[in-house]
């Protein structure tokens, strides 16, 4: 690395990414780095039985990864934007008043959830590698290994990857423009 880069205040000037595309992160390198992302499922609401089930298929997944990966968790922002908006409609609409209390009530939990900066937790297991023909069999590898477990999984999109790159660059939160900067507090 340069001298210069490696003194620049720019986060992209030392990262070694290029891009992302069609669910891959392209290092300057030329490896790619993609992976699965996980839907969450709270196994403890099951019974015992099927609770040793899952954690049991997942042990056997894991045991059959013979590639280096990264389990990730990341937090994303709830945007609820859209849904607050249809609610104020429909309170400026509504004439019954018990209706409207209501409605009164759920505008002031999504302002809670709006005020105290709610996150989804977003579960990932990535991997690094050049064949692209390898790349598509170790995530249908992963896919199918984590249905065996009961759980839903889909290979990683572009908005997924850039999720995991804001939250590690940036704290989680989200950058809109090309230069990632440090905010100042």
């Amino acid at each position: 690395m340069a001298k210069t880069s490696a003194r620049s205040k720019y986060t992209e000037d030392w990262v070694p990414v290029r891009g992302i595309n069609s669910g891959v992160i392209i290092l300057n390198n030329q490896d790619k780095v993609t992976g699965v992302k996980i839907a969450p499922r709270n196994i403890f609401i099951l019974d015992y039985e099927s609770q040793q089930s899952v954690l049991m298929n997942l042990r056997n997944m894991y045991n059959q990864i013979d590639f280096e990966f990264w389990l990730v968790v990341a937090d994303r922002p709830v945007d609820i934007s859209v849904y607050m908006s249809q609610l104020h409609l429909l309170y400026n609409q509504e004439t019954s008043p018990a209706i409207r209390k209501l409605i009164a009530e759920d505008i002031n939990k999504g302002n809670s959830f709006i005020n105290n900066n709610v996150v989804d937790t977003e579960y990932y297991i990535l991997f690094k590698e050049k064949d692209p023909e390898k790349i598509q069999k170790k995530v249908r590898m992963l896919i199918n290994a984590l249905a065996s477990a009961g759980l839903q999984a889909q290979q990683t999109s572009n908005e997924d990857l850039r999720v995991v790159l804001d939250n590690f660059l940036n704290g989680g939160v989200k950058t809109d423009f090309g230069t990632v900067v440090v905010q100042s507090e």
